[in-house]
């Protein structure tokens, strides 16, 4: 269930609360991939009881849960209402 946490759930709030904040595509996938990233690394190293993992291996895998941040960032930019311009 951890892995499940780490790899998808919270990079999907960190990506939601990105572009919730900013509200601009560019501004909110730069927060959400740099969100992610300290994420992940702060989440290994306290899921860890034993202390065998450290940071360098949240780095390692921080691919996968940067990739999903900024999809659910666009994603929800995608989402949001925008004013539709009148052509007259």
């Amino acid at each position: 269930m951890q892995p499940l946490l780490i790899l998808v759930v919270l990079p999907i709030l960190v990506g939601t609360g990105a572009e919730l904040t900013f509200r601009d595509a560019r501004n909110s996938s730069l927060a959400a991939a740099i969100g992610a990233i300290v994420v992940t690394c702060v989440a290994v190293e306290a899921l860890d009881p034993r202390g065998t993992w450290n940071w360098l291996a949240g780095l390692l895998v921080s691919l996968l849960p940067v990739s999903i941040a900024v999809a659910a960032a666009l994603f929800w930019y995608g989402r949001m209402p925008t004013p539709r311009r009148r052509f007259d």
